[in-house]
């Protein structure tokens, strides 16, 4: 399986090269996602290098309206990455074979009989755990020239964004795994076992706790105040004078301290598992400042998020190429997105008539609330809330043209079997709509005329898996 990709991204390299022979121009469409914007980066800088004149746009979805309006545009060849797998024919007909997707999202054999697709799943590859498009994109760099092995360290946090860290302590697994050792030995990144606190760079110690979700610590989680109790308690110094400690600079003995605290204050029966959880793999840059969200590998990719969730996606971007001067405006970024997410959770969980518990699903009301780029962000962290933690979570909101953005996600702990990706994809073209993604997570889009008839589907699926 490992040689068909070889042959499939010499097939890239060829068409590459072609453009390059003759001059062509290139556009790259990417998602707006950490995982799209750093696959679309990845590409754009090794097109640069090669000297072809090339542009970069960020979308939200991949749609029979995009390809009728790529059409239009002047460029000469297109390169799709996170994005596109389901539009094969689609793509044949309006362009040609003027195209190429770089993708990992699971798709039906039928797409993938199109050399054109570059799927992972194509290949053998597991593209939920082992690969995500940004490690396809820097395989596809390499391919075209071994200088663009210097980006190896952009796949890891495509990977981190994707939450592919699904090996033993939040390691990587398959090809991930081999471009994180590849990474290491180029010192382009810093693996050590740690505190897995959100905003450990950046977060005062308390703060990080406290936005910990996952695992989710009753008592603890987005209360800010138990969490300083708890660390004064423990004799935890917070300051450094006058300035707040953040949790990467905590000395062995206070991280022992504070797992045994977490241990005490949690008395439910997952106590253990529950500490254990929050020692895990960190990925860091050696290269980025401290304290600088762009030093841990996890922040990076939050940013990268937020970025393309707020319709900044071109400060992502500028900051995966490379360029630094755009740090203060990624920070302010980061810092209204977290105040979008809190605002918009806020009245999700206050307003319960909004949250309905079916037999297999916990179905969330986002409309006029939840923004059709954040449903993803927003589901996630739902399905983080112990409240939710045996049934799949799915967010709904208005979308534009009268249609509905639909977003789903395992919980952790969630012992249902089913597979996101088969049942959104299949529910959503019963209803002529769209849908996909992976097992734990996936999406979908459908007429507002036909939500109940969507999640009926999803009902009665889900009862006969």
């Amino acid at each position: 399986m490992i040689k068909k990709l070889d042959l499939a991204l010499s097939y890239f390299n060829d068409k590459i090269n072609e453009c390059i022979k003759t001059n062509k121009s290139i556009i790259v469409i990417t998602h707006i996602d950490c995982d799209g914007l750093v696959s679309g980066s990845i590409i754009m800088k090794s097109l640069i290098r090669a000297g072809i004149k090339c542009t970069i746009r960020s979308v939200n979805e991949f749609s029979d309206k995009l390809i009728e309006n790529l059409k239009t545009c002047s460029s000469d060849f297109y390169l799709i990455t996170d994005m596109g797998s389901q539009f094969s024919q689609e793509l044949d007909l309006n362009l040609s074979d003027k195209w190429i997707v770089l993708d990992h999202h699971r798709v039906s054999e039928v797409e993938l009989d199109n050399e054109r697709i570059i799927n992972a799943w194509r290949y053998g590859i597991d593209g939920g755990k082992e690969i995500c498009a940004g490690g396809m994109a820097y395989l596809a760099s390499c391919k075209l020239d071994d200088k663009n092995e210097d980006l190896s360290w952009l796949p890891i946090i495509a990977a981190l964004g994707d939450r592919q860290d699904h090996g033993k302590k939040k390691s990587f697994t398959g090809i991930n795994n081999e471009i994180a050792k590849a990474a290491t030995e180029r010192h382009q990144i810093e693996t050590n076992l740690d505190l897995l606190l959100v905003g450990r760079e950046t977060r005062p110690i308390h703060n990080a706790l406290a936005s910990t979700s996952n695992p989710f610590i009753q008592g603890l989680t987005w209360n800010n105040d138990a969490c300083l109790s708890l660390l004064n308690s423990l004799g935890i110094q917070l300051k450094d004078g006058k300035k707040w400690r953040v949790a990467s600079e905590l000395k062995d003995d206070e991280k022992m301290k504070i797992i045994e605290g977490i241990t005490k204050f949690t008395v439910s029966k997952n106590a253990t598992e529950i500490t254990d959880e929050l020692i895990g793999y960190v990925y860091t840059l050696p290269n980025e400042n401290r304290r600088s969200f762009l030093h841990d590998c996890r922040e990076f990719s939050t940013m990268l998020n937020s970025c393309g969730r707020i319709k900044k996606s071109g400060v992502g971007i500028s900051l995966c190429m490379g360029n630094r001067n755009s740090i203060t405006e990624g920070e302010n970024i980061l810092s209204e997105y977290r105040k979008m997410i809190r605002k918009q959770m806020n009245i999700l969980t206050n307003e319960r008539w909004r949250i309905n518990n079916n037999k297999n699903f916990t179905v969330v009301n986002g409309t006029d609330v939840v923004p059709e780029t954040m449903t993803g962000t927003i589901c996630s962290l739902m399905a983080s809330s112990p409240k939710n933690d045996r049934k799949i979570v799915v967010v709904i909101t208005n979308g534009e043209n009268n249609m509905v953005k639909i977003s789903s996600r395992k919980p952790v702990i969630c012992e249902s079997d089913i597979n996101l990706n088969d049942i959104m994809q299949k529910c959503a073209k019963k209803n002529n709509g769209v849908g996909g993604g992976h097992n734990n997570a996936a999406g979908a889009k459908i007429s507002k005329t036909k939500i109940d008839e969507f999640l009926e589907c999803l009902e009665y699926n889900a009862s006969i898996m």
